[in-house]
């Protein structure tokens, strides 16, 4: 498979309006990257400047070492799966399956072995004699992978494949593209969607995208427990981070942050001497906040709403001071917390500290924000 390499790489059109600005990512042979971000950030248009189907308007894009630049797509080495299927109606799976690999002369035998164990991974061997027609949602997208798998592609490229899908049936087609990858561990793919449960559950890294670049690049873990900014802090998870006003009143190697509006909350950052008065938001997932009756808290507030999603509720909390609204998950059941006054506190270790919209913890040698 191969290596992949963006460096300053930017997408403008018409000379002025710009999409990507400054995109600077190594992919090493075997990962799965996905890319997240809001609506409009550029996702599909970084995929489609990796596939050729869009021009880079400046910077370079290397595949295993080559500058790919000016490079048609079809020379490239890259497999593409859609957001649709766009299968061939009249076509059986088979031959849907080996279209490419006929259009490219290659030996019949060949052709019948590769389709053979593509089937058996993909789980469509007792399917290939069907027409699209025949087929459910979640097969049509398998046949759509297998498709650019009997290629033996350098990369892999994924545009939203499951969001046509039913609830039901993306759960049971990511699992199988968990376990594909798994199949082809030298197998290079990069992955595009909206949806964080896909991009936590299957992505080696992740790559968010925002402003028109990249807000942070990490594995899922380092993006959900360690976010280099607001953004990233709130745009991973469901419910978002929340995020609290406040400002440093005890400095050291814990930190204690005065909330406008609430309470004292200590987190394990550390700080100096020169933090203490800074203006700054913790944040704290919705999960890490435990309900207490003691005098130290972090936030009290009247729950509004109650979710009861059987193993967890949520709790919607009234907006109080200048803070955004809060949301609590317990676990269990509190429907009984229905509008009355609950306080909250959260572990040291599990609050961040954000100034000026970047996280605390990550600092340079001298103390000063990275």
């Amino acid at each position: 498979m191969a290596d992949l390499k963006l460096t300053n790489v930017a997408k403008t059109y018409g000379g002025a309006i710009d999409v990507l600005k400054n995109i600077n990512l190594d992919i090493k042979t075997g990962e799965l990257i996905v890319f997240v971000g809001p609506s409009g950030c550029g996702k599909s248009t970084l995929l489609r400047m990796i596939a050729g189907l869009e021009k880079i308007t400046s910077g370079e894009l290397q595949i295993d070492g080559q500058i790919v630049n000016d490079v048609p797509p079809a020379q490239r080495g890259i497999a593409m799966v859609f957001q649709s299927y766009a299968l061939y109606p009249h076509m059986t799976v088979r031959d849907n399956m080996s279209f490419a690999m006929k259009l490219a002369k290659k030996p019949k035998h060949e052709i019948e072995a590769s389709i053979a164990n593509v089937a058996k991974i993909l789980q469509l061997e007792d399917y290939l004699d069907r027409l699209p027609k025949a087929l459910s949602g979640g097969q049509r997208q398998r046949v759509a992978i297998g498709r650019s798998i009997v290629r033996d592609p350098k990369v892999y490229l994924f545009d939203e494949p499951l969001s046509n899908l039913d609830a039901a049936l993306r759960v049971a087609t990511r699992i199988e593209i968990a376990q594909l990858k798994e199949s082809m561990p030298e197998s290079t793919m990069i992955y595009v969607t909206h949806d964080q449960v896909e991009a936590m559950t299957l992505a080696t890294r992740i790559v968010v995208l925002a402003n028109k670049g990249i807000a942070q690049v990490g594995t899922p873990l380092d993006l959900y427990e360690r976010p280099e900014n607001e953004f990233v802090a709130q745009f991973i998870g469901s419910p978002a981070m929340n995020l609290l006003s406040g400002e440093i009143v005890k400095t050291g190697p814990q930190t204690k942050v005065k909330l406008h509006g609430g309470g004292v909350v200590v987190s394990a950052v550390p700080t100096q001497t020169a933090d203490k008065g800074l203006k700054v938001n913790i944040g704290i997932r919705p999960e890490d906040m435990i309900s207490t009756t003691g005098d130290e808290y972090a936030f009290e507030g009247k729950v509004n709403i109650t979710e009861a999603l059987g193993e967890v509720t949520l709790l919607y909390f009234d907006k109080v001071g200048d803070n955004d609204a809060v949301i609590g998950k317990l676990p269990g059941i509190h429907a009984d917390l229905r509008a009355t006054s609950v306080r909250m506190v959260a572990a040291p270790e599990k609050v961040q500290i954000f100034h000026k919209g970047q996280s605390l913890l990550y600092r340079s040698c001298d103390g000063a924000e990275s």
